[in-house]
């Protein structure tokens, strides 16, 4: 069994599509996954399961819309391309929360006008494949940026800021839960 890190696109945000950690933790145990472990309630989580991750996550997401009425995109990932992530992040900001990696859930289409005209002058964004590292200092909730990403970078996305990367590593270097 491998280990995989599942991010739900718009869990518990802003009372839209309102999922306790606790049912999901027992939907993915009903579909075999094995040491189900949540991080926050907005959809991040740490297992392991036999299987390829795209599949994974079509058979999470199938499994939401079955039992629990929700329409949700899941992107689930291999532990080592989190790590991977955080390694390749080119910012090292005072605050882990002003970095946000995005994974993108198709091929990207920068729109470079759009993100010229909602970018703020200390806002960077790089992209990189279907990862996209997004500096705000100024606050990601605050950034005229962040809320337009998705147009931004032409691909739908889920984006986790660095404290919340580096917490799912040390579940994945932890013991599994029971």
């Amino acid at each position: 069994m491998a280990r995989f890190v599942a991010l739900l696109r718009g869990i518990n945000v802003g009372g839209a599509n309102r999922l306790p950690m606790g049912e999901l933790r027992a939907i993915c145990g009903r579909l075999g996954w094995r040491g189900v472990q949540s991080y926050v309630a907005s959809g991040n989580l740490v297992f392991e399961a036999e299987g390829e991750a795209g599949a994974l996550a079509e058979t999470l997401s199938d499994a939401l819309a079955a039992e629990k009425g929700l329409e949700v995109q899941v992107a689930i990932l291999p532990g080592a391309e989190i790590r991977a992530a955080l390694e390749a992040c080119p910012f090292a900001p005072e605050d882990d929360r002003q970095v946000h990696v995005c994974f993108l859930l198709s091929d990207p289409k920068l729109d470079e006008t759009l993100l010229d005209r909602l970018r703020v002058a200390e806002e960077v964004l790089q992209l990189e494949g279907r990862r996209a590292f997004l500096h705000t200092p100024s606050g990601f909730g605050r950034s005229k940026l962040a809320a337009r990403l998705e147009r931004v970078v032409g691909a739908p996305l889920t984006a986790r800021n660095l404290r919340t990367l580096r917490k799912l590593v040390e579940m994945l270097d932890g013991p599994a839960a029971g």
